[in-house]
């Protein structure tokens, strides 16, 4: 089995990040440019936090996942919010 990489993370990050906020909503017409809008939202909240997207540490991804969170108040349930969290978090503990 391969050792989870911060990278990893980031990825599932944004994967989490379209699932929450086009895949389970109406939002989702063209996945294509949906996941290429998430994928743009999570970079700018990468650099927004001072956090190297390409090479995160484990401490810049939880610094993200917390303003992601933050935002994403405004748009979706905390339990969708603190299910995706709950998978960054144990996918983060494999490192």
């Amino acid at each position: 089995m391969n050792k989870t990489t911060t990278q990893d993370v980031r990825e599932a990050m944004v994967n989490c990040f379209y699932e929450a906020h086009c895949a389970d909503t109406e939002i989702n017409e063209n996945e294509k440019i949906s996941r290429q809008y998430c994928l743009s939202l999570v970079k700018k909240f990468f650099i927004d936090n001072g956090v190297d997207y390409d090479n995160p540490t484990k401490g810049g991804i939880l610094k993200v996942v917390e303003a992601l969170a933050e935002f994403s108040k405004n748009f979706r349930s905390q339990d969708i919010i603190e299910k995706h969290k709950k998978e960054i978090f144990s996918l983060l503990s494999k490192i």
